[in-house]
């Protein structure tokens, strides 16, 4: 009893064969099918190995929404090369929040030499090459954030020539924090001196020929700082042309918070709009020589994700290529045949000789073989 019940539960089954096997005698084999066989197997080994490049690689998805978070501080990261000495420029950052100064106690005042050495110099035409790529392939970006942390440094490398010249300028380089809101970090003549009402430099006590506002930007950016990430304002160098030259840079913050397969950091982005004329008073063009940043905030935050295919979608797309080829290649095979036959081949119908048709003396014709007689003798 149970085997009679396991054999029609089995042929049950067969019956629902949706893939019934056709016995090998009855399968003709070809020339052409053989053709295009291999070029379908050829297409699906491309295909496969593009496919498989296309799920190896990554990409970054930009989403955006509200910044809620005004409590935090700011962290700005600085590193500029003004060419004054030390004791006569002063850097400070003023909120606009508060109108108060705000600390500048975690930046350090260095010695330096101006002029780059040739490393150096190779470091920076480097820089500025990759800043215009940036601004002409934005799609770069993508590749930089997915390679932070495992590219090059970006920082100014030391001097390899030991330089007996004196030092002419004065590298400022540190960072600091400040409220979330706008500010103007700037470093101008004379060291900063609180004041109730504001604040103010001293700048009665320095030359006035000595005021050089010539500087180069090895470094600004905003939160936290991630090695292999290029800024805006990275690389940038500035030759004042006069004594009384203010350099003003105009940016706007974006909140930014990355994740990578490598990384995950609060960051800040930012684009700046570059202006700088000579100070005149005569000419109506008033104000005070230096190096002025104005920076705001954005009241949205960009959250840069790092996605990667998944495997099931993988596995769908490349089932699509196969039966794809597969129906595709059998149907062109199959036309194609279909028309050398009929271009190069004959009908059989018309390989038959017309067969002598009677006519009887009723006018009526008879297109039958005649039966034959027996010759009996």
């Amino acid at each position: 009893m149970r085997r009679l019940n396991r054999k029609k539960t089995l042929n049950l089954v067969k019956e629902l064969d949706a893939f019934p096997k056709v016995p090998e005698s009855y399968v003709e084999t070809s020339a052409s099918g053989g053709t295009v066989s291999l070029i379908a197997f050829t297409t699906m080994a491309l295909l496969t190995i593009m496919e498989f490049s296309v799920y190896q690689d990554t990409w970054m998805k930009y989403e955006y929404e509200v910044d809620k978070d005004f409590s935090s501080k700011l962290r700005i990261n600085i590193d500029i090369t003004v060419a004054m000495k030390c004791q006569y420029v002063g850097a400070d950052v003023l909120d606009l929040a508060e109108t108060m100064v705000a600390s500048a106690d975690g930046l350090i005042y260095e010695p330096a030499i101006f002029d780059l050495s040739p490393q150096q110099k190779e470091w920076q035409r480097m820089l500025q090459l990759i800043q215009s790529r940036l601004q002409e392939e934005h799609s770069l970006q993508d590749v930089i954030f997915k390679s932070a942390f495992k590219s090059a440094s970006t920082a100014l490398p030391p001097r390899e020539d030991d330089s007996s010249q004196p030092p002419d300028a004065c590298r400022i380089r540190g960072h600091l924090y400040v409220n979330k809101v706008a500010g103007n970090f700037h470093i101008t003549v004379g060291k900063a001196i609180p004041h109730p009402r504001g604040h103010a430099h001293l700048a009665a006590l320095v030359n006035h020929d000595s005021y050089n506002f010539s500087h180069r930007i090895d470094h600004l950016s905003f939160g936290e700082l991630v090695p292999g990430i290029i800024n805006p304002l990275d690389g940038t160098e500035k030759i004042a042309v006069d004594h009384n030259q203010m350099f003003q840079y105009f940016i706007t913050v974006v909140p930014t918070k990355l994740h990578t397969y490598k990384i995950s950091a609060d960051t800040h982005q930012f684009s700046v709009t570059e202006r700088e004329r000579v100070i005149n008073h005569a000419a109506g063009s008033h104000g005070v020589s230096g190096i002025f940043m104005k920076y705001d905030l954005s009241s949205l935050m960009v959250t840069v994700t790092e996605e990667h295919m998944p495997f099931w979608q993988f596995f769908v797309r490349l089932c699509g290529i196969v039966g794809g080829i597969f129906s595709t290649t059998g149907m062109l095979h199959g036309i194609g045949k279909f028309i050398v036959e009929i271009i190069c081949c004959r009908f059989r119908l018309g390989a038959y000789k017309p067969v002598n048709s009677i006519t009887f003396e009723d006018d009526h014709t008879d297109n039958h073989l005649p039966l034959l007689e027996n010759n009996t003798h």
